[in-house]
């Protein structure tokens, strides 16, 4: 069984690797994103309460988010190993996730970081915002939400690696290398891909 976090700047390609190992180990990838949009569509309770915040263009609060991924990890799929990714993002969330896994007796293996230069991560971001046509992402605005991201990740990726499960892995790099890093530093730690 493998229970891995995916942690990343934006721009970093968490979203390509997520994919991708989620196929490699055969476990669901979870997104509080996807959790949030499927919920809504389906018009499930927590659905509901998730999109009255949304069409107010507020925050979901931390408690309708933890009772949205405590639902969805105690979906079979999710029994045998799953990747988490964009929760969690803040210590409470961290205790909250500690405290949804202790109730399944099992916690997290591994905490995968996807390193980037941050000009690096900007330019990719440029470029993007070109290729989608997203005007508002400029420069000032992208460089603010890699500050952001600095701030909110660095005191989470200290609480794990004081657990000794984080792998940071260079995100940099041709995607087919990007993840050969990560299953090598998976392997080192006895995680080999469900084939």
């Amino acid at each position: 069984m493998s229970r891995f976090l995916l942690i990343g700047a934006p721009g970093a390609g968490k979203g390509t690797q997520a994919e991708r190992l989620s196929e490699t180990f055969s476990i669901p990838a979870i997104s509080t994103g996807d959790i949030f949009r499927f919920n809504v569509k389906n018009e499930t309770e927590l659905g509901k309460q998730a999109k009255a915040f949304m069409d107010r263009g507020e925050y979901v609060p931390d408690t309708l988010t933890n009772d949205l991924v405590r639902d969805r990890l105690s979906h079979d799929d999710a029994k045998r190993g799953f990747l988490l990714d964009g929760y969690p993002r803040t210590g409470d969330q961290v205790s909250e996730l500690d405290s949804i896994l202790n109730g399944q007796s099992t916690k997290l293996d591994a905490v995968i970081q996807l390193t980037a230069d941050t000009d690096e991560v900007v330019r990719r971001l440029l470029n993007r915002a070109i290729e989608q046509g997203r005007t508002d992402d400029n420069e000032l605005v992208i460089r603010r939400r890699l500050d952001l991201y600095e701030e909110q990740t660095a005191p989470l990726i200290s609480v794990y690696a004081a657990r000794g499960i984080v792998l940071m892995i260079d995100g940099l790099g041709e995607v087919n290398q990007v993840t050969e890093r990560i299953l090598e530093a998976l392997a080192t730690r006895g995680f080999e891909p469900n084939l």
